[in-house]
């Protein structure tokens, strides 16, 4: 969706903005005053997933949340750049167009892999990963899903037979429930929004398609900044083992666990989730203007 297409509803619609930082027409969410916090959501959401962790985060920090190329209301300049490397480089290029200097990326899910890469671009002072998306596919699918994800992310109709046939209520639902995240009605209607939307589905597709974690994780998982994962024992999509054993492997890695919530948890349990982040933010980042 264009960013013009925002409907009047949409979470923090009052503090988006349409940048122009190339190659992308990006849409950031800006709020709050202090130390800078990036936030970065997973694939197939949008910066609309941190509605209920934002106003938890304004009081103390200045939170910039961008919609990923291609996704929500960001509108993409490159097909070819949704893989985690040209990412990264696009997010630094916003940064730099922004002129501000992140202390520290809180990311969701893919967005919490997308951090660690951006931190070798970055002067990063601390990282938090949500349900952290930081492992392999198990089995057949690691073969399977990512082939399948490039094979539909260049058939051209396939986008718009996803959009057709996946946004209404029921199959948000139904995806929703796998994730282990029910959602209330309003947040249900947030994502209908996203899956009605063909590009928005596109560059999701583009995304897992051209998403090579297994390239960088060996090197991302020797970085000595101080990075916390976050996890939930309900999460359905990512296993709470997977942040457990990052922590472990990580120079300076740390781990607590929120039991029972399912992926979207920060969604779920804003409060629980900062409750554990910004104690650690607030001593890791300890005199940063």
């Amino acid at each position: 969706m264009d960013f013009a297409q925002m409907p009047p509803d949409w979470p923090h619609r009052d503090r988006a903005r349409r940048i122009a930082s190339r190659p992308h027409d990006w849409c950031v969410i800006d709020a709050g005053a202090g130390p800078v916090l990036l936030l970065l959501h997973g694939a197939g959401g949008s910066g609309h997933s941190f509605r209920t962790l934002i106003p938890l985060l304004t009081p103390h920090y200045r939170v910039i949340v961008p919609d990923l190329p291609g996704q929500g209301f960001t509108r993409s300049g490159a097909r070819s750049r949704y893989g985690i490397d040209p990412m990264a480089e696009d997010l630094a290029e916003l940064c730099r167009t922004l002129d501000i200097a992140p202390a520290a990326v809180i990311g969701h899910s893919a967005g919490g892999a997308l951090a660690l890469r951006l931190a070798e671009i970055l002067p990063l002072r601390a990282i938090v990963g949500l349900n952290a998306a930081l492992g392999a596919f198990d089995g057949a699918a690691g073969v399977l899903f990512p082939l399948l994800a490039k094979v539909l992310s260049v058939t051209p109709f396939i986008p718009h037979v996803v959009a057709r046939l996946w946004g209404n209520a029921a199959t948000v639902q139904r995806l929703l429930v796998t994730t282990g995240s029910p959602l209330a009605e309003d947040g249900v209607a947030q994502y209908i929004a996203l899956v009605k939307d063909p590009a928005h589905v596109d560059a999701t597709l583009g995304m897992m398609a051209q998403w090579r974690l297994e390239e960088v994780m060996p090197r991302l998982m020797t970085l000595p900044l101080p990075v916390l994962l976050i996890a939930s024992t309900g999460d359905r999509a990512v296993p709470a083992r997977i942040s457990r054993e990052a922590a472990a492997q990580l120079p300076d890695g740390s781990y607590a666990e929120i039991p029972a919530r399912g992926h979207l948890m920060h969604e779920e349990a804003a409060e629980d989730v900062a409750a554990l982040l910004l104690p650690w933010l607030a001593a890791e980042l300890s005199g940063t203007a």
